[in-house]
């Protein structure tokens, strides 16, 4: 035998055998799977072509089912995804929809098929019916007494951020009864309200907000990039950056933001340790209060910091008050020798909470504040002090010791661990890496982006006073959103927003973003609801939205459903000059414009050195004609260029003017 025949012959029969077998099947299977916006009481988009998706089994079938029509399969693709078009009916319902596999059935039951809107933007329309603390909505208590609509339904999107697109998004559908219409967004639900009582078919709502938010954090990368805007942030989350810093915390416990007052007040973040009179904070670093958190040394802008003082008390014969007149910003948890002496839950309010004398000590006593910002600024304002029934007053201003013990990352609060290695060695650049709410492009990845393709008839939204002081960026970064949008869900579908409301910001620059979102109705197919009437000098959350609702449905209604109404109030349109006068013309005018009940005001003319004063406006039919004594050669005009005014100009159909300028 040759020396090489055995092993020859071996691997040829080897090969043989090989070859009769059938090959092992590798382990792919994938449970059936929907994100929870494909839910039971959900409203699909009537006559459509509704996109359902999700995940199985690579090449596996799918067999979706609804009350109205005929059975529809798909298959999985290699990656376990899998996505169909389901055509719907005229509105009606309820009926059920299955959707099943070969091992596995998901029946979503009570779906209406109606009018569906994405609702989205900033605080205003995140604004619930039951209002806020101490911001109430108008009459909410009889709005919510009478929200018996069965037919109107919301989706709640859970807040999150990501640096990266998601898939998933958290949220049910919610029926509207006089439960849980109480979270509802107020805006939302009255432009639903009116749409249902005008229509008479279902509505759908999805909520998707977040308050104080900048616009740039609702576009994505992509479009940021293209805008060209934000560079060295952009910088900072290229994807291989965003692999590294993300790595880096993971390694740190998150601990869930609560979600109702009572798990606030009951969240505790080693409260009873930190409050102690003992407690060694000699590691810290130094913040001056009255102030702002950001002035300390912080990690993130956003999160959990504790301030903590010394104090000499030497009277503790009386009780004493602990006073911060302005308020504290966001919410606070206050410790005096350990021991809890109030918590409260409130943006800005003022603090009073009082200290029993048997909690003090004659000599040093010691302050701990557990101080929660959610977003924006965040710390201390106005007078802070103790006070005694004998009226003595101890100022308890200046320097505190200071320490974040947590970010915030979407929906948990990220708590550092500072012994561990992790912590001890960064990774370069992370400094610069900070994401929260209002970083550009993070939450369309996690609110917006994982309900592409649900099919919506357009969207309504409420934002740009996170915004205000940058107008010009605004009018670039604001119809970039909405073109985003749109070439995302490839669909030019109705916009329609709601002009920021006057509000007393201390700067003057709010009627600029006004003139921004005005400016952007060059946008095809969106509307500006105007309200110059219904803002409030000292609340950015004016709680007439009863009215704003009911001006975005008059937009929907007239400009994408076809009923005959006025849809907006007077906007600028064009101007001419005429020896010591301006004339000015109007759309949403063509009965006429009145003034309100004081007459008209507000109006302001300038020569060419652009120096404007008060003028006086008068109403020559559907046309203000602009004067003033002292300026023979007018060149330019405006109108309620001030950050709160009450709108004095308005048409037949009551609606207010939007304020405008044409320098």
């Amino acid at each position: 035998m040759h020396k090489y025949q055995w092993p020859i012959t071996i691997v040829i029969l080897g090969l043989l055998l090989i070859g009769s077998c059938k090959p092992a099947k590798l382990n792919t299977a994938r449970p059936l799977t929907l994100i929870p916006i494909f839910s039971n009481h959900m409203v699909l988009q009537q006559q459509s072509d509704a996109s359902i998706w999700g995940t199985y089994t690579p090449e596996g079938t799918v067999n979706i089912t609804a009350g109205w029509g005929k059975p529809i399969t798909t298959k999985a693709d290699s990656g376990g995804n899998w996505q169909l078009k389901l055509a719907t009916p005229e509105a009606g319902g309820p009926y059920d929809i299955t959707i099943s596999t070969v091992d596995t059935t998901i029946l979503i039951k009570d779906v209406l098929v109606g009018e569906v809107w994405l609702a989205s933007g900033q605080s205003n329309m995140e604004m619930p019916i039951e209002g806020f603390t101490n911001e109430p909505i108008d009459n909410y208590e009889e709005e919510l007494a009478d929200a018996k609509y069965p037919e109107i339904r919301q989706f709640n999107i859970s807040r999150a951020i990501s640096p990266t697109p998601l898939s998933e998004v958290n949220g049910e559908w919610q029926v509207t009864n006089p439960e849980s219409a109480k979270t509802f967004s107020a805006s939302a639900y009255f432009f639903a309200r009116k749409l249902h009582d005008e229509l008479k078919v279902p509505i759908g709502i999805i909520n998707s907000t977040w308050g104080g938010t900048p616009v740039e954090s609702w576009i994505s990368h992509d479009k940021i990039r293209a805008l060209d805007e934000f560079r060295e942030v952009m910088e900072t989350l290229k994807p291989e950056k965003i692999e590294v810093f993300e790595s880096w915390f993971a390694n740190f416990p998150q601990v869930p933001i609560p979600k109702s007052s009572e798990d606030w007040e009951a969240l505790d973040l080693d409260d009873n340790e930190i409050a102690r009179s003992d407690f060694d904070d000699a590691s810290w670093s130094s913040l001056n209060l009255p102030g702002m958190v950001e002035n300390g040394d912080v990690l993130g802008t956003d999160g959990v910091f504790w301030v903590r003082k010394k104090v000499m008390i030497e009277d503790i014969g009386t009780d004493y008050q602990f006073v911060v007149s302005q308020g504290i910003d966001d919410m606070d948890v206050t410790y005096v020798n350990g021991q809890k002496i109030g918590f409260t839950l409130c943006w800005n309010c003022p603090r009073s909470y009082d200290i029993p004398k048997s909690v003090l000590k004659q000599g040093e006593n010691v302050l701990a504040m557990r101080i929660i910002d959610t977003g924006g600024p965040g710390g201390c304002s106005g007078e802070m002090k103790l006070t005694n029934q004998k009226g003595t007053t101890i100022p308890i201003d200046g320097e505190w010791s200071f320490k974040q013990i947590a970010d915030i990352k979407g929906s948990q609060f990220l708590m550092y661990e500072e012994d561990s290695e992790a912590f001890k060695n960064p990774p370069a650049g992370i400094e610069k890496y900070q994401i929260d709410p209002r970083t550009p492009g993070v939450l369309y990845n996690a609110m917006i982006h994982p309900i592409i393709p649900f099919e919506i008839k357009g969207a309504i939204w409420y934002q740009g006073e996170s915004n205000v002081g940058r107008a010009e960026q605004y009018l670039k970064l604001f119809p970039g959103m909405i073109d985003d949008w749109r070439t995302r869900w490839q669909k030019s579908f109705p916009f329609h927003f709601v002009q920021i409301a006057p509000f007393d910001y201390g700067n003057g620059l709010s009627p600029a973003l006004r003139d921004a979102q005005r400016k952007s109705l060059v946008t095809e197919k969106t509307g500006m609801a105007i309200t110059m009437d219904i803002g409030h000098p000292t609340s950015i959350h004016p709680g007439n939205k009863q009215d704003v609702g009911d001006r975005l449905a008059r937009l929907a209604l007239s400009n994408d459903y076809g009923i005959d109404m006025v849809a907006s109030g007077p906007i600028y349109k064009s101007h001419s000059i005429s020896g010591n006068k301006i004339t000015i013309e109007f759309d949403h005018s063509n009965l006429g414009v009145v003034s309100g009940a004081g007459g008209l005001s507000g109006f302001e003319i300038a020569g060419s050195d652009k120096n404007f004063i008060q003028a006086k406006a008068n109403i020559v039919g559907d046309k203000i004609e602009v004067r003033a004594s002292s300026i023979a050669d007018p060149q330019y005009v405006r109108y309620g260029w001030k950050d709160y005014i009450k709108g004095s100009l308005f048409n037949k159909d009551g609606l207010p003017a939007s304020s405008f300028t044409t320098e």
